[in-house]
C-alpha cells in the first residue's frame, strides 16, 4: 500500500463545489482543511461530507461547519487538529456566501 500526501485547493468558492473525490480504491485521511474569507466583509461557510460508500453502515450528507463565520481577510482550521477517513466516491464540499479559498491536505492510501 502506498501513502501519497496531497494538497487540494480551490479559489473563490461562492456557491456549492466539490473540492476533493476520493478515487477507486483509494482511502484518503484529511489531515488538514483550512478555509480563507478573501473578503472585506465577514461571510460565512458550510463545509460538507458526502458518503455514498457501500457499507453496513448509514451514510449520509453531513456538515462539519454549518454557516461558520469567518472574519473579513481571515482563515479558519475547521479541523483543529482532528483527522478525518474518507472512503472510495465519498466527497468534500464547500460553499460561502462570498468568495472562500479552501485548501484541503490529505493523505491517500493505495
Amino acid at each position: 500500500m502506498a501513502n501519497t500526501f496531497k494538497l487540494k485547493t480551490k479559489a473563490a468558492v461562492t456557491t456549492i463545489a466539490t473540492v476533493y473525490t476520493v478515487p477507486a480504491s483509494t482511502t484518503a485521511i484529511v489531515i488538514g482543511l483550512v478555509i480563507g474569507n478573501t473578503t472585506g466583509n465577514a461571510i460565512t461557510s458550510t463545509i460538507t461530507v458526502s458518503s455514498d460508500t457501500a457499507d453496513a453502515e448509514t451514510n449520509a450528507d453531513v456538515e462539519l461547519l454549518t454557516t461558520g463565520t469567518i472574519p473579513a481577510y481571515s482563515s479558519i482550521d475547521v479541523l483543529s487538529g482532528s483527522k478525518l477517513v474518507l472512503q472510495t466516491t465519498d466527497l468534500l464540499k464547500v460553499t460561502g456566501t462570498a468568495a472562500v479559498d479552501v485548501a484541503l491536505s490529505i493523505m491517500e492510501i493505495t
